[in-house]
Parts: C-alpha cells; structure tokens; sequence
C-alpha cells in the first residue's frame, strides 16, 4: 500500500528530480511532483512524494525538520484535498 506525502517548504530551485532523489534513501519512490503556479511556471514551493507505507513513514520521520538547501522541509502524510 502507498501512501502520499506533502513536503512543504521546498526551495524554488526544486523540482521533481531532487525530490525524488532525496526521498530515494528511503526506498522506491512512485511518484514525486512539484506543484508550480499556473500562469508563471514557478514553483510554489511545496509538493507530494508517494512511495510504500513503511518506507514514507520512516522518510517522514527522518526529513520532517531537515534543511535541504537552505530550507528546512515540513513533511507529513498529505490529507485529502477539500471541494471548494
């Protein structure tokens, strides 16, 4: 079972590539996005890591807090999105 992750805080410099490649240490990534604006292209500085259940709850643990270029990460379990 996967489980999906929000990872906020993320350096603008970000993108899908160093997201999965910081996640990777913590066993196989399936998916990693970075969300960007819709008219600009730009990142908006946080976005969503899914890998098994075991796995995303160690990375949780292990990177919740940790600077990753000059940023410090906020990871958690991503909760569903609410209907507008």
């Amino acid at each position: 079972m996967t489980m999906s992750m929000y990872v906020g805080n993320l350096p603008f410099s970000a993108d899908q590539f160093s997201l999965k490649s910081l996640f990777s240490s913590f066993g196989e990534v399936v998916s990693a996005r970075v969300m960007s604006d819709r008219d600009t292209g730009r990142s908006r500085g946080f976005g969503f890591v899914e890998m098994e259940a075991a796995d995303a709850e160690n990375a949780i643990a292990s990177l919740n807090g940790k600077d990753f270029e000059g940023r410090a990460l906020r990871v958690n379990e991503s909760r569903p999105r609410v209907q507008r």
